[in-house]
């Protein structure tokens, strides 16, 4: 009777708690190439506001502040400061195209309620 070992194999990359869809990377690429001078990178944030409490902001950096994690995704860097991060943790960036509109989609499962025009959040 024949028998096979299997070896444990170890995860070489660290799970981002925040993902960018391929589309995401794709459209801030086109958008940060016509930036002069160009960013290093895309901050990504929460920020008090709106009718439920908490909106998304994203925004061109240069480099990383004190309190941010740094991420990279497709040699993309995103940077998130720690307070956002517990707000984004296990959220989804898409970039959609529809014949109504065009922009970033937020996919996030901490999220509990929205206010009706979508555009804030509370968790």
């Amino acid at each position: 009777m024949a028998t096979t070992t299997a070896t444990p194999t170890q995860e070489t990359a660290k799970k981002s708690p925040l993902t960018l869809t391929p589309q995401a990377i794709a459209k801030v690429r086109e958008i940060m190439a016509t930036q002069d001078p160009l960013p290093s990178g895309l901050r990504i944030g929460v920020v008090g506001g709106g009718c439920s409490g908490f909106q998304y902001s994203m925004a061109f950096e240069n480099q990383s502040g004190m309190m941010d994690k740094v991420f990279t995704f497709d040699d993309l860097k995103v940077y998130v400061d720690a307070t956002s991060l517990m707000y984004l943790n296990g959220c989804t960036v898409d970039y959609v195209e529809t014949l109504e509109a065009a922009g970033f989609k937020f996919d996030n499962p901490q999220v509990k309620s929205t206010c009706g025009c979508g555009s804030s959040f509370n968790v």
